[in-house]
């Protein structure tokens, strides 16, 4: 029998990667210079990325395969929603 966390990290590196793959199918669609070792690095950034989020959404085997594909978009959206903004007090005259 296969690990749960296991089979849900695959299936969000699995979405990860495929997110990675439609994002080059655009850009040579669009007849971009595409950088091989650029793209390779946010690929495997992606499955990293795509593996936590499987693993943390790990309630459905389709949520981990999803979650894995928009991890980047839910890394982002959780620090945004800490991020501190900074304000500028500006003294009267």
């Amino acid at each position: 029998m296969v690990n749960i966390y296991l089979f849900a990290g695959l299936l969000g590196g699995l979405g990860g990667i495929t997110r990675s793959v439609i994002g080059l199918l655009k850009a040579m669609a669009a007849k971009r210079r595409i950088s091989w070792s650029y793209w390779g690095l946010t690929a495997l950034i992606a499955a990293v990325i795509g593996v936590f989020a499987g693993i943390i959404f790990n309630f459905d085997r389709r949520l981990s395969l999803l979650a894995g594909y928009a991890g980047t978009d839910i890394i982002e959206g959780i620090y945004k929603s800490f991020k501190v903004e900074k304000i500028l007090v500006v003294p009267q005259k």
